[in-house]
């Protein structure tokens, strides 16, 4: 018959225990960013209602849409970076392209825009380009190299 009598010990003798340690190292190597993700995310949201905010969606419907469709990525990433960072990271230059996109997107997607509407998508758009800009700078620094 088996023991099956729960036993109380220390982790320290589960025969995967340095193993576990490891691998809890690795996921939490890149969290040098952390503090950045927030902001990141509140971008998003920003950029995601700012047609309701700056009161555009009727005179500019296809850029209304746009920044919801931008703003819904931008706080995606935001996610995926707190989420899965060792992974996400590698993102953090699609960040700035994203923002270099919100900063001509108003001549683009939309039709002659005032000039709230530029500067609205100027600044998110600045914003995500140094933001994307922290985040790449500080994940190259945290990167072991061989």
């Amino acid at each position: 018959m088996a023991n099956v009598s729960p036993t109380r010990g220390d982790i320290a003798s589960h025969p995967d225990a340095s193993e576990m340690r490891a691998r809890y190292a690795r996921m939490l190597g890149g969290r040098e960013v952390a503090l950045v993700d927030g902001p990141v995310f509140l971008l998003g949201l920003y950029c995601a209602a700012s047609p309701w905010i700056v009161h555009y969606t009727t005179s500019q419907p296809p850029l209304a849409t746009h920044n919801l469709i931008m703003g819904i990525a931008i706080g995606l990433l935001a996610l995926g970076f707190t989420r899965a960072p060792e992974r996400m990271y590698g993102l953090s230059w699609a960040m700035c392209a994203l923002g270099v996109w919100m900063i001509i997107a108003p001549w683009i997607v939309g039709d002659s825009p005032d000039a709230g509407v530029v500067w609205n998508n100027v600044i998110i758009g600045a914003l995500a380009v140094i933001l994307g800009l922290v985040c790449a700078g500080t994940a190259a620094k945290a990167t072991p190299r061989p």
